[in-house]
């Protein structure tokens, strides 16, 4: 029997989950807040673009935890930080979810172990990008894989069943090193994430403006460094390794933009999620990205002016008095130029 899934938040990426579980035969429940998104899902269905092929898919959907009925083996926390407490405290409390699965970006895990028990929760990222149309309506921009790990980098009988079960949504990776992957997708997010909301635009159109490597390498390589000063070990993001886009020395440049390059390939359609939250006037994961950065410098001792500089432009968009523009890509270069080592 195939386990019971149940999908915390209904936004891009959870919807997308349930979608393409639904379609092939998993039991799923998806559990999210916004009535008009559940009633929709249910009928006449999800419309999901799955990169390229649009369907209609009924999924099972409640807004509120009483509504749920039985047990789950697996619950796959998609939500967005600011909404992940108010969600999983209830629900907790209710029981009937066997374990969880931390899918969503930035230095949440912490936060979400403390709720469910540090024992109850497996850790996965994600390198592929969704987007939110509204009610009932999402679409799969790109095509990447899951990672997915246990805390002490054990592989665990539950670890290969939710394998088993998100090999059905796009390809898996397993690590033993599930920390150097969170931050290593936190360099993906804090990076390209923090450049696409900056400007408005999606990362393939970032990169593709005059400024927009040198600033990615410089903010990419800021996060390099702390998370080398922590101990970690990186792992392989997106195909691509972090020491291949961070800039140590002037001869690293060449492999970084290549580096880049690489990247834009599958993941260039992607529109930063913080883009899409800021669009529709919301609270965006900022804190939990580039100022997860900035938090893990702060704990160091070390300056982390290029994702400081992010967080406070972000923030300017959440309170309505500026709004993404591509100038502010160059009040950037001139501070990233500074901090990547001269020729």
């Amino acid at each position: 029997m195939k386990p019971r899934v149940l999908v915390i938040g209904g936004g891009a990426l959870g919807a997308v989950i349930a979608a393409r579980l639904t379609r092939l035969g998993h039991d799923v429940t998806v559990l999210d807040a916004h009535q008009e998104h559940v009633a929709a899902m249910k009928h006449p269905g999800l419309d999901v673009s799955l990169v390229g092929e649009r369907v209609v898919i009924p999924l099972t959907a409640v807004s509120r935890v009483e509504d749920l009925r039985g047990e789950f083996d697996f619950g796959l926390v998609t939500l967005k930080a600011p909404f992940i407490a108010p969600a999983l405290e209830p629900l907790v409390a209710r029981g009937g979810v066997r374990d969880f699965v931390s899918l969503g970006n930035g230095l949440i895990q912490e936060g979400i172990a403390r709720i469910v028990g540090a024992e109850r929760l497996l850790i996965g990222t994600v390198s592929w990008g969704a987007t939110n149309h509204g009610p009932g309506r999402v679409s799969q921009t790109t095509i990447a894989p899951f990672s997915l790990g246990e805390l002490d980098g054990s592989m665990s009988d539950r670890l290969t069943s939710l394998g088993d079960v998100l090999s059905d949504v796009a390809e898996v990776h397993y690590t033993d090193n599930i920390q150097g992957q969170v931050w290593a997708k936190l360099l993906l997010n804090s990076t390209f994430s923090g450049l696409s909301v900056a400007t408005g635009l999606v990362y393939g159109d970032v990169m593709s403006l005059p400024n927009g490597p040198t600033v990615a390498m410089a903010l990419w390589t800021e996060g390099f460094q702390i998370a080398c000063a922590r101990g970690l070990s990186l792992d392989v993001v997106a195909g691509v390794h972090p020491r291949d886009i961070a800039v140590l020395s002037p001869a690293d440049v060449s492999t970084s933009r290549s580096a880049i390059e690489r990247l834009m390939v599958s993941l260039g359609p992607t529109k930063a999620s913080m883009l899409q939250d800021v669009e529709k006037g919301g609270k965006t994961e900022v804190d939990v990205i580039n100022g997860g950065v900035g938090a893990a410098a702060r704990q160091l001792g070390v300056p982390s002016p290029m994702n400081d500089a992010i967080v406070q432009m972000v923030h300017s968009f959440e309170h309505g008095s500026v709004k993404p523009s591509i100038q502010h890509l160059e009040s950037l270069v001139a501070l990233g130029r500074t901090l990547l080592p001269a020729n």
